[in-house]
């Protein structure tokens, strides 16, 4: 009898050993939360890292900076990695909404860019590591426009009435409006921003539709000839009808940078440096800028790639986004009261 209570008892114990095992087996699996841009990777570079070092990615997209910002904003959330663009990393340092990175972890980061790093919105590369870059110019059809495309004033041209796209967008178009007039594009003058909104009202008849990702569809339908895009859109669309050409006007535009981040509470800070370090690797990046097409940071990728990007000293009359704090109200009332015209 001792010795079958023995038994019973051993069996229940090894039991009990399995299915903790077999629990803390089952939970040894890391999660990592990743949000991004809407088709900002390609599907296969998150595979390949999941085989690779046997982490599980929950992977989310996010529409604009700000649904980003708002969600982060209200808590309730995991994320370990986030790819916002400048201005909003700008904001988000502010806030304490980020963690540190650990720069050491970073390898890959010694292939940046030496001028892409120690930017205004992370001046000591404490906070982020850069994914992609590019510009915000002109796409026109060049069978349909014959004239030299070279300023931001063809856009109020009416002969091209119905066949203008704009974004839809307040800091873009506005800051359009502002570089047109000769003004910074992180401009607070309210005597300038009051001269743009009325440059905004005066192009609003001549405008086809204020878009963002369905531009594209209309350039290359042919319903629109010329309009304002994102310098990897534009690539996109060359790709698919070489008459469509892309310029950066004289007067200067947006120099724009979406780069990787650690949300501040982050439950796996280690396995997140892990996922940039990996996107930062120059095979992985070259996956992503021959998916994406807009401008790597790693210069060995850029080598691999063939192509000559335009270098900061050439766009140096472009700015970079900053942060206008709670002066965004007067941008987003702007956009409002032009939109309503």
């Amino acid at each position: 009898m001792k010795k079958n209570v023995k038994l019973v008892t051993c069996m229940v114990l090894l039991m009990m050993v399995t299915m903790i095992f077999s629990s803390c087996k089952s939970d040894d699996k890391v999660q990592l939360n990743v949000y991004n841009w809407g088709d900002y990777i390609k599907k296969s570079v998150l595979e390949d890292f999941e085989k690779e070092y046997n982490i599980s990615i929950n992977y989310e997209e996010f529409a604009t900076n700000e649904d980003m910002y708002i969600k982060l904003k209200q808590g309730g959330t995991n994320y370990d990695v986030v790819i916002p663009s400048d201005y909003m990393i700008e904001k988000m340092i502010k806030e304490d909404m980020l963690e540190k990175i650990d720069m050491k972890n970073i390898t890959n980061y010694k292939e940046i860019d030496e001028n892409l790093k120690n930017l205004v919105f992370d001046p000591k590369n404490e906070y982020s590591v850069p994914y992609l870059w590019g510009t915000v110019g002109i796409v026109y059809n060049s069978k349909v426009i014959k004239e030299k495309v070279n300023s931001w004033d063809i856009l109020w041209d009416e002969k091209y009435k119905d066949q203008i796209l704009m974004l839809d967008s307040s800091r873009d178009s506005i800051g359009i409006a502002l570089k047109k007039l000769g003004y910074s594009f992180n401009s607070k003058n309210e005597k300038e921003l009051a001269e743009a909104k009325q440059e905004l009202i005066k192009q609003r008849p001549l405008v086809l539709a204020y878009v963002v990702d369905e531009g594209k569809d209309k350039m290359l339908s042919g319903e629109a000839t010329i309009g304002v895009f994102w310098s990897g859109d534009a690539m996109v669309l060359a790709a698919e009808n070489p008459d469509l050409k892309y310029v950066v006007p004289k007067e200067g535009s947006n120099l724009w940078f979406d780069s990787m981040v650690i949300p501040k509470g982050s439950k796996h800070k280690k396995e997140a440096e892990l996922f940039i370090n990996y996107l930062s690797q120059k095979d992985v990046a070259k996956k992503t800028a021959e998916y994406i097409m807009y401008y790597t940071p790693n210069v060995e990728t850029k080598k691999m790639l063939g192509i000559e990007y335009p270098s900061l000293e050439q766009l140096n009359h472009c700015e970079i986004f900053r942060d206008p704090g709670e002066f965004i109200k007067n941008y987003d009332r702007i956009w409002t009261e032009v939109l309503a015209q």
